[in-house]
């Protein structure tokens, strides 16, 4: 067994009680400034990424009052993140990215018309190479009623599929892993198919990843969140970290690495919001920390300076 494998189910209170004993503070926290969506929030974004050349940052944009999203593209000028008019504006929520073969692969949560609930959403994952952005078409959409599907090009190649059932399956959300040989071979069938990691939610808890990074070693770093309801029924998300290898299925236990408490005050988009920081992405830098990028109270975005949480597993 390696020293990193995980030592069972471990519950958000636990972790966020780990985490505290710690006593570290973040080294530094920014709130990210967007320009040019004015009277509306951004949150829920990515960490900064290349595409077409140019550092960018997608957003969720939305009214306070509205979960009616799109997502847009900002890039950096004088501090601030500005709207790029000339870039495509897509009808999503929640941005990820990631890059596989090269090529850019941009994805969001797309809602619906449930087709059971007069009345209420239905949602799915929707992927979009680059290339294919201007003309909002998906080359893949995931099973309905799955959020936090993220893809990752594996060492050898090939594609790590990481999943997130709802219902009968994964409860109020767990998360699954596989793999294919190449984009051209996902499936909505490979993906209802793909085994849970057993054992790393509480049943009335819930979680899924939001960012990939592979390590020096094949390992995979996982950026995601753990989330819970508590007596009142306001929920309580935090960012979090494990390790998982593709190769033998087996991952270490979570790690929370920040907590709303870390951030500056501000408002809510409801008062069941308030303790919410979301992953959006991390950025690893050589001398041993990592900016966080973050959604706060789904009203706002921050980026926060920590150790480095994967070096650990690099040794």
């Amino acid at each position: 067994m390696a020293h990193w494998e995980s030592s069972g189910v471990k519950s958000c209170v636990e972790l966020l009680e780990r985490y505290r004993a710690k006593g570290k503070k973040p080294y530094y926290v920014e709130k990210i400034v967007f320009e040019g969506v004015e009277g509306r929030d951004v949150y829920n974004i990515t960490a900064p990424f290349l595409m077409g050349g140019e550092l960018v940052i997608a957003g969720r944009v939305e009214n306070r009052d509205s979960e009616q999203s799109e997502i847009h593209f900002f890039k950096r000028k004088e501090g601030k993140w500005v709207l790029q008019r000339d870039f495509p504006v897509l009808a999503l929520q929640d941005p990820f990215y990631t890059v596989i073969s090269g090529e850019v692969i941009i994805g969001g949560v797309e809602t619906f018309p449930h087709p059971q609930k007069p009345g209420s959403l239905g949602w799915r994952t929707v992927f979009f190479k680059e290339a294919d952005l201007v003309n909002r078409k998906p080359f893949f959409q995931g099973p309905d009623h799955m959020k936090d599907l993220r893809l990752v090009q594996l060492k050898d190649g090939s594609i790590g599929v990481f999943t997130r059932p709802q219902g009968e399956k994964g409860g109020r959300g767990k998360i699954g892993f596989t793999r294919v040989g190449k984009l051209e071979e996902l499936s909505v069938d490979i993906i209802h198919e793909a085994p849970l990691l057993e054992g790393q939610f509480l049943d009335e808890e819930w979680g899924g990843c939001n960012e990939i990074h592979v390590l020096r070693n094949g390992l995979l770093g996982v950026l995601g969140h753990i989330a819970r309801f508590d007596e009142q029924g306001n929920r309580h998300y935090y960012p979090m970290i494990f390790v998982f290898d593709p190769n033998t299925g087996k991952f270490s236990d979570m790690t929370i690495i920040a907590e709303r408490a870390d951030f500056p005050e501000g408002p809510a988009k409801r008062p069941d919001l308030v303790d919410v920081v979301f992953s959006g992405g991390l950025i690893r830098h050589s001398n041993g920390t990592a900016d966080l990028y973050a959604g706060i109270s789904d009203a706002e975005a921050h980026r926060v300076t920590i150790p480095d949480p994967f070096i650990a597993y690099e040794i």
